[in-house]
């Protein structure tokens, strides 16, 4: 999402975070947490590591800090940063999210207003049966349990949905705190639906079901075509980040 851009390189490479081919070298013996007032921050070698906007890392849930630490605890000789994804989440938060929750709250319920679950397919009939079965109970979930009411259509012309949906959609983006409002924003995009992304945030559904009801129609095709190693991994790791969203939402309750 536009207002949350990708963390600055320039500080990064100074804060542990470096996304270039010079690789920084870890800098620290033991991580571990400890209590911060109404927190848990993340420790190194008893010092607390900074984000990129030279805040410290401190989480709401002794789970969550637990969860960032885990990852820099796991870092061998050479920081990896493709390998810290609560540690971004957590910087994110902290940084940015904090500072710009109502047009974060704006793009998550520009969503519903295009929502993945109403775009059903005119065909082929195998298709468009799947995803009317597996699609329409979490419409009805969104309509019955939170008052977000969202028409289907068949085929990818756009269809206006209820401002009052999307409304209620920015309402429940806004009420949650900084992390789990990160949490929903990078959810939301991945799965391309403002439905799934609650209830995943909410645990009605794991992260890694929901990626695959957002990828009903390109597993259709994989079936009728095949799929190459390439297309293959970049799912894994987009799966992979749902199940990661997945504890961070459970971690933060």
């Amino acid at each position: 999402m536009s207002h949350i851009p990708p963390l600055d390189p320039n500080v990064a490479a100074r804060k542990g975070f470096r996304e270039s081919e010079e690789r920084l070298k870890r800098f620290w013996a033991s991580a571990d947490v400890r209590v911060e007032g109404e927190g848990w921050l993340l420790v190194l070698d008893g010092r607390a590591p900074k984000t990129p906007a030279a805040n410290r890392f401190i989480l709401p849930t002794e789970a969550a800090a637990h969860l960032v630490c885990e990852e820099w605890a796991a870092q061998g000789e050479f920081i990896d940063p493709g390998t810290m994804p609560a540690t971004r989440l957590a910087a994110t938060a902290i940084d940015r999210v904090s500072l710009a929750r109502e047009p974060v709250a704006d793009e998550i319920a520009a969503f519903a207003g295009s929502d993945l679950l109403c775009y059903l397919a005119e065909d082929p009939g195998s298709l468009v049966e799947e995803q009317v079965r597996e699609w329409g109970p979490w419409r009805d979930w969104a309509a019955r349990t939170h008052g977000i009411v969202l028409e289907p259509v068949h085929g990818i012309v756009h269809r206006s949905q209820d401002p009052e949906a999307m409304a209620r959609v920015r309402a429940l983006a806004l009420a949650l705190d900084d992390f789990a409002l990160t949490g929903l924003a990078t959810t939301v995009p991945l799965l391309g639906s403002a439905v799934l992304g609650l209830a995943v945030q909410q645990g009605v559904i794991g992260g890694q079901a929901a990626f695959d009801l957002s990828r009903i129609d390109e597993a259709f095709q994989e079936r009728r075509w095949g799929v190459d190693a390439e297309a293959a991994e970049r799912t894994q790791a987009r799966r992979s980040e749902a199940a990661l969203l997945d504890r961070w939402f459970k971690a933060l309750t």
